[in-house]
């Protein structure tokens, strides 16, 4: 896989209470990925990205939300999101907030 298709399928890090309580309890981790990004490909990115050895990845499509604003209705995007198991003794430094 080339360096432009690495930042192309990881979009960004996916922070959330669940998401910290995998991280701490089953050392996984979440990304927000491309709609069209495979499994191989998150598995592929993340390696070559943070030098860890994946597991397993789960992915999942996310239904948009539907927003009531003083227009009407609105829907937010879909998006994809991908959970990245590592090996034990790994992590990533993707969880640090600023």
């Amino acid at each position: 896989m080339n360096e432009e298709r690495i930042y192309i399928v990881l979009d960004e890090p996916h922070i959330s209470e669940k998401v910290t309580n995998l991280g701490d309890s089953s050392n996984q981790y979440a990304f927000k990925v491309a709609k069209d990004a495979t499994k191989a490909e998150v598995k592929e990115a993340v390696e070559q990205l943070f030098g860890v050895e994946v597991l397993n990845v789960t992915t999942l499509n996310v239904r948009g939300k539907v927003k009531r604003n003083r227009h009407g209705t609105a829907r937010k995007k879909n998006w994809k999101k991908a959970y990245v198991r590592v090996a034990a003794g790994q992590e990533l430094d993707t969880m640090v907030t600023e």
